[in-house]
């Protein structure tokens, strides 16, 4: 085997690999896409058998606009779902303690009096 032959393998190696990638891409953003029909994700997945690079370029022109906003809508649902649960197992500290702990601020001299009026405002809203 001489070095151009193992180049040439590495090659088609990259090619596949990277076609490989595309292809788990769009059957991953097709099967999460509610609005395409049954009968319509069939058809690309078949399409896709048949003739999986022409079928895989005619799918990015197509909807691959739409890949990316799928899937940073689906990223921007998935942050606030866990936004939402940090914010709910999150200890929030009594209001008294919050108010205790800037009046000890306040004390040493680490915040002024409108300072503390403000944190004590906020402790008592939440």
């Amino acid at each position: 085997m001489s070095i151009w032959d193992f180049l040439l393998f590495l090659c088609w190696s990259y090619l596949l690999v990277a076609y490989l990638v595309v292809l788990f891409q769009i059957l991953g953003d097709l099967f999460r896409d509610s609005q395409v029909s049954g009968g319509r994700k069939a058809g690309w997945v078949i399409g896709l058998l048949v003739l999986p690079l022409i079928m895989a370029v005619v799918y990015l022109f197509k909807r691959g606009h739409g890949m990316a906003e799928r899937d940073g809508a689906r990223m921007q649902r998935a942050q606030g779902a866990s936004q939402q649960y940090i914010r709910s197992v999150a200890a929030r500290a009594n209001p008294a303690e919050q108010i205790m702990a800037a009046k000890t601020l306040l004390d040493t001299g680490t915040i002024t009096r409108s300072d503390f009026e403000v944190m004590k405002a906020k402790a008592l809203a939440a």
